[in-house]
């Protein structure tokens, strides 16, 4: 059962790098929460997957949604299409909510 309530995200997020060491929040196949954070030039290389929500809760950093490059900080969301290739860059200790919503594609 996933828990409901998570009260701080500071004690869930692992920093690290080169990738992150995410701390899962909810797994289900159509939906997946997870808190991860990245050390200053940590990354998560550009991949496709489907739609993703991610929402910066601290730090600085890079976010590639196909062509597009958004300068992210600390408050601000980026939302993913179904399909979009997508990548983070942290240019400083950054930490983030991410959200799946609906299965991987196939590989």
């Amino acid at each position: 059962m996933n828990k409901a309530l998570h009260p701080d995200w500071h004690e869930l997020v692992h920093f690290s790098a080169p990738g992150p060491q995410p701390t899962l929040l909810h797994d289900e196949p159509e939906l997946r929460v997870l808190v991860a954070g990245l050390e200053a030039g940590g990354q998560i290389p550009v991949h496709p997957g489907p739609q993703g929500i991610y929402h910066f809760l601290e730090g600085e950093g890079i976010v590639q949604v196909d062509e597009e490059h958004y300068l992210v900080t600390a408050g601000m969301t980026v939302i993913a299409p179904a399909g979009a290739r997508r990548g983070i860059e942290a240019t400083t200790r950054l930490a983030f909510l991410a959200v799946r919503v609906g299965p991987e594609p196939a590989h």
